[in-house]
């Protein structure tokens, strides 16, 4: 890697998930504030910053190796800082892994990277400094004015709160964000109209758990209210997509919301986690089976076409055969529309790592390929009662003489994808009739073009 180059530059990497790529986006703002400009490379970066994630062990070991790499091959005059949720976690003992490391600042103090910048560069000695204050209170109290957004293409992630309070024993989000935090509804209504403005087609409101949004600052139904704010606010942006939901929260009100409004898309994503009271108890998850079947039976009923995504955890300590088998009669019977599923993974410091009986790799391994095996059909059979619909499809990108997309029922990265031939507009959504389906994605073409492609092909009328 070279030496500092003689302008101001910053190269960072982004990992773990969407609530992380709002807080690189927040400090590559701010660092260009600052007079910094960016590059993708990090030959000739003066500063590189690594946002790391600390979730989950594979996390874990890609953050790290991350830093290992740009710390083999840096350049005497960078920096070299390790930020976000690793570093919030194992704070000085990163430097005990990482050789080479110049600073590591926590993930609830993000907007103090510029100062804490400087402040590495006016170092009388070459020895790691540290900048990780424990009080979760400061998060969204102290953005420094910056947009709390991430932006992919025509897509938005907006970041609505941070922190959990949520108590499950698998989870050491509390022990790194700390509790929740929610951003004041007219800071994210000034943003959703400023990216209404960019010309964002679709809105993504994240946060730990977006049901909680509001909770703090004495809201009974926040996350309605602030939903009925951007519809009203931000009238051009069609798509308003809803993650990372808590059983339990989603409230007929919310219910309601989501139905009466177009803008706001029939899809929800509620991570679940399991399905047997017994094991959601050891989770310290809701363990109200009744109610997860009557919700989504509202859902579906005043929803008509609703795509529902969860995530499911098997092997988690102590859970049995019988437990095991309960998530899958479940699954079979309830037929969610996408289903994410994770083999447990031991993480220190929580309450499940006490836990005695671990469930054995393989063990937990086979029943992540069985669940996903069930599943996979489930999906199909989703897909194929598509065929012959049209449906809204945002097109992203184009390769191979193919354009792809996704629908509505599709969140970036996480689920499936639409192929249409041709070359279709960038950033628009187009109206596409389904005539194929497999298990994930799903082909088709533009509506009241069929005839035409059959005699010159789509790829001609798209130019």
């Amino acid at each position: 890697m070279s030496q500092k180059s003689s302008s101001r530059v910053f190269h960072i990497v982004s990992l773990g998930c969407s609530k992380n790529t709002v807080d690189s986006e927040s400090m590559a703002a701010l660092m260009q504030r600052e007079g910094y400009s960016s590059s993708t490379n990090p030959d000739g970066a003066d500063v590189l910053i690594v946002n790391t994630c600390g979730f989950i062990d594979a996390a874990k070991r890609e953050s790290l190796d991350v830093l290992r790499e740009l710390a083999s091959s840096k350049g005497e005059d960078q920096l070299l800082i390790a930020a976000g949720c690793l570093s919030q976690r194992y704070g000085s003992a990163l430097v005990q892994e990482i050789a080479g490391l110049d600073g590591v600042i926590g993930t609830r103090r993000w907007m103090d990277i510029v100062p804490f910048v400087q402040k590495l560069r006016s170092r009388t000695k070459p020895e790691p400094m540290y900048h990780l204050p424990g009080e979760a209170k400061t998060v969204g109290r102290d953005e420094k004015g910056i947009i709390r957004v991430a932006v992919q293409g025509a897509s938005a992630y907006l970041k609505i709160a941070d922190g959990c309070r949520r108590p499950c024993a698998f989870c050491a989000i509390p022990l790194i964000k700390g509790t929740q935090v929610s951003r004041s509804k007219d800071l994210i209504l000034r943003e959703a109209l400023e990216l209404q403005r960019a010309g964002i087609q679709e809105l993504i409101l994240i946060s730990q758990d977006t049901t909680d949004y509001g909770h703090d600052l004495g809201l009974k139904n926040g996350l309605s209210d602030l939903l009925e704010g951007i519809t009203a606010t931000a009238t051009s942006i069609p798509w308003i997509r809803i993650m990372y939901a808590y059983p339990g929260y989603v409230t007929d009100r919310l219910i309601e919301t989501m139905s009466s409004h177009p803008q706001i898309l029939p899809y929800l994503d509620i991570p679940l986690q399991h399905a047997h009271r017994e094991t959601l108890k050891r989770m310290r998850r809701p363990a109200n089976i009744e109610w997860v079947n009557r919700t989504v039976e509202k859902l579906r009923r005043q929803m008509p076409g609703l795509a529902i995504r969860t995530t499911f955890i098997v092997g988690y300590p102590g859970e049995t055969d019988e437990e095991f088998d309960t998530l899958m009669a479940f699954i079979r019977e309830m037929r969610f529309d996408k289903v994410g599923v994770f083999t447990y993974s031991y993480e220190a410091s929580t309450p499940s790592a006490s836990v005695s009986w671990q469930v054995p790799d393989d063990i937990k391994e086979e029943r992540r390929h069985a669940i996903m095996e069930v599943q996979q059909q489930i999906s199909l059979e989703k897909n194929q009662e598509l065929v012959g619909r049209t449906i809204p499809v945002l097109i992203e990108g184009f390769g191979d003489g193919i354009s792809i997309g996704r629908s509505y029922r599709d969140a970036p990265e996480i689920d499936g994808l639409v192929l249409v031939p041709g070359k279709l507009p960038l950033g628009e959504i187009i109206p596409i009739r389904i005539d194929g389906a497999m298990a994930y994605d799903l082909t088709g073409y533009p509506e009241g073009t069929e005839q035409l492609v059959n005699i010159v092909g789509i790829s001609s009328i798209a130019k």
